[in-house]
């Protein structure tokens, strides 16, 4: 038996012993191995990292730009509709407008109608509706409609010179609410 014991101890110490140098010497040799493998995969991921890091700059200025788009589209968006708003009810007043205009027209020395005329004219200035100026000028289509032809007044007179108004044309901003019914030398 002593032989039994011998040998298990033999064995126990060389295991212990084995083991620790294995691992040492697999330490050594994974270190020696991979000492320039690391440099090449720290290397390999620092580039993969970088173009992460511009894929991601790239998404994050795309969806910077789409939301200032957005902002902007907004902003026109509330004043389209403030300005349609704005014009429909504009288009609603301007009868109201021509009606005081003929009123006046039948009966000038009426100050009540004056009074009118000046306070629908006032709240269009302040809205941004003008007038379109017609007589005396040069026929423009894309203010005026010509309505009558007739012959020149005076001789001075030109041809397609507006000579009278019918009704009065009006613009809000740059856009044309309604053009001048004019009548037009030949």
């Amino acid at each position: 038996m002593s032989e039994n014991q011998e040998k298990t101890v033999d064995i126990e110490s060389v295991s212990i012993a084995d083991a620790e140098k294995i691992e040492k010497s697999e330490t050594i040799d994974t270190a020696k191995n991979t000492k320039s493998e690391p440099v090449e995969d720290l290397n390999k991921k620092i580039g993969e990292l970088n173009d992460k890091i511009a894929e991601l700059n790239d998404k994050y200025l795309r969806v910077a730009a789409e939301l200032e788009n957005t902002r902007r589209r907004a902003t026109l968006d509330v004043e389209s509709v403030s300005r349609n708003r704005a014009m429909g009810v504009a288009e609603k007043i301007l009868p109201v407008m021509d009606a005081v205009t003929a009123a006046l027209k039948h009966n000038p020395d009426d100050e009540g109608i004056k009074s009118m005329e000046r306070a629908i004219q006032n709240s269009f200035a302040q809205i941004g509706i003008v007038q379109i100026d017609s007589v005396g000028k040069m026929l423009n289509p894309q203010f005026h409609n010509a309505i009558q032809i007739v012959d020149k007044p005076t001789p001075e007179t030109e041809t397609n010179t507006i000579v009278d108004e019918l009704q009065t044309g009006y613009m809000f901003g740059d856009t044309v609410l309604r053009t001048a019914m004019v009548v037009v030398s030949k």
